[in-house]
């Protein structure tokens, strides 16, 4: 599957984020590689290897549930510059000017 400059201007649209022309270009390199070294990785017989969902082995160590008594409103809202109905107010992130931001 090859990467084209036209899915990366895609993606940075997406993401919001501005390259340059040159940046484009070396972008769509690199995307190409990785994509062409994970396509390379689909050649591999895994058949007979367990499934792995971690590289270290965890354990899960369960302490008892118990509920306590959480941080004063007053105090979480001290450094807070704008709040609605016992909300913290934020600007915006996203936009409904262009289709896929």
């Amino acid at each position: 599957m090859a990467i084209t400059e036209e899915d990366v201007k895609h993606v940075a649209k997406l993401a919001k984020l501005e390259i340059s022309d040159k940046g484009i270009a070396h972008f769509t390199e690199q995307m190409d590689a990785i994509i062409d070294m994970v396509e390379h990785l689909d050649e591999l017989d895994t058949e007979n290897v367990p499934v792995m969902v971690h590289g270290l082995r965890t354990y899960n160590v369960m302490r008892e549930d118990k509920a306590v008594q959480g941080t004063d409103r007053d105090l979480l809202f001290k450094n807070v510059k704008e709040e609605k109905d016992g909300l913290i107010k934020v600007p915006a992130i996203m936009d409904n000017g262009e289709a896929g931001a």
